[in-house]
């Protein structure tokens, strides 16, 4: 039986509220893609296959440096390490907000990965640090509401701008929005260097492959490899898909981003409380099979009215939502304190390569008639739907690790950097 609900301090209020308007930044700069996909591959002049290799040159450079970062992850208080590669993500779309060609875009997107593919990682590893097992559904739950923020808010705001100024102003709002999510992060997070105490190997290339060698990480590494691909296969596509085959004017386009992310934005922490209570596990696999019949019914979809589209995609962003939160809040108990940053790099890494190769072949499935509809979209389906049910298969041994323990100890909470926080608590 689940014990009493766990009480949140200020600090870990704010804690949590940081992480997620971190996440809306790096999910937005991701997310805004797939509705500036009509728009850009008919101003760039570039075939669904190339917008492709445009989504794909992010999670290729961000799963290499995820790697290179392992090493040294745990080696470094948590949040100048989130500072840099923040910093460096800034730069990133930065230079997406100026590309003046095809070219110069993917080059700008292969730089952004290069520094935002870790954010992710290295967030969930702080969220591991200073929150425990039995809590981290809710803090999931809350900080995956950057996804629904990010709908919401900021795909109908980038689609304005780059029909008023074209596509580089969504990027450059991103750029200037990180800035100063980046200032609130510094004067406002504490340090997280509890980790450090734990030390056992200074040398980062050994730390990397002690923990890539590990078979209680290798397990977890396969289970989340399996999540990112519905993303990259279908959501890169998604607003061409909506336009020219289920015939939703462009200009209606944000309303289904809105609608969807405002049930998402409720759902979300809706969902952290119920794996948190009826288990991460049975969360997932409900999760993961109503997400595949949402998914090999919507790709086949021809002309359909958009209030069905919306009820579509609020089902199948709340499964996908309810995969996300309860498969990240039950692998994050896989490592022990000492290895969480190496192994949130790595399996991040893992994620982003599986997901640039998934987003490569979407691109060469996938084809564009004369008249921009999408050919074979259904093929997308099917892939989807494999992967998600190997998850469900993959993810029963990560969650038979956590409750059995065998290998290593479940993490315990670690204790603040500075231990004169308010003890008021907050719901």
């Amino acid at each position: 039986m689940p014990g009493p609900a766990v009480k949140f301090s200020r600090y870990q209020v704010a804690v949590v509220a940081i992480l997620a308007f971190l996440q809306f930044t790096v999910v937005l700069d991701f997310m805004i893609l797939s509705p500036l996909g009509a728009v850009l591959m008919q101003g760039l002049g570039v075939s669904p296959a190339q917008f492709g290799f445009v989504v794909s040159a992010y999670a290729f450079s961000a799963g290499i440096s995820g790697l290179f970062a392992a090493g040294f992850a745990d080696k470094f208080d948590r949040k100048k390490l989130l500072l840099v590669f923040y910093a460096g993500f800034v730069l990133g779309t930065t230079l997406c907000g100026f590309a003046p060609t095809y070219r110069l875009l993917l080059c700008a997107r292969t730089v952004t990965g290069l520094f935002g593919g870790v954010i992710g990682s290295i967030s969930m590893a702080i969220v591991a640090d200073l929150f425990p097992l039995e809590a981290r559904g809710r803090v999931m739950g809350f900080v995956m509401t950057a996804f629904s923020a990010s709908q919401v808010m900021g795909i109908p705001l980038g689609l304005y701008l780059s029909n008023a100024w074209g596509w580089h102003a969504p990027f450059l709002m991103i750029a200037g929005v990180s800035l100063v999510v980046g200032i609130v992060i510094f004067t406002v997070l504490q340090p997280v260097d509890a980790h450090l105490k734990n030390q056992l190997d200074r040398n980062p290339v050994h730390h990397l492959f002690a923990a890539l060698a590990k078979p209680r990480h290798q397990s977890g590494f396969a289970a989340t490899m399996t999540l990112a691909l519905g993303g990259f296969m279908l959501m890169p596509f998604g607003s061409a898909f909506s336009v020219y085959n289920l015939g939703i004017p462009l200009a209606k386009l944000p309303m289904i981003y809105v609608a969807t992310g405002l049930a998402s934005m409720f759902s979300g922490p809706l969902i952290g409380r119920i794996s948190d209570a009826a288990g991460k596990y049975r969360t997932f696999a409900g999760a993961s099979l109503l997400a595949i019949a949402v998914v090999l019914y919507f790709t086949r979809l021809g002309l359909t009215p958009i209030g069905v589209v919306i009820a579509i995609n609020i089902t199948m962003f709340t499964a996908v939502s309810g995969r996300m939160i309860s498969a990240q809040a039950l692998s994050s108990a896989i490592p022990a304190p000492q290895d969480r940053g190496a192994y949130m790099s790595i399996s991040s890494s893992l994620q982003q390569f599986a997901g640039g190769v998934a987003s490569s072949c979407a691109g060469l499935l996938v084809t564009q008639s004369g008249n921009g509809a999408l050919e074979h979209y259904e093929r997308l389906g099917y892939v989807v739907a494999l992967s998600m049910a190997t998850s469900v298969v993959l993810m029963a041994r990560v969650n038979s690790l956590v409750m059995g323990d065998p290998g290593g100890p479940v993490p315990t909470r670690a204790a603040p950097a500075r231990p004169a926080i308010e003890p008021h608590s907050a719901d």
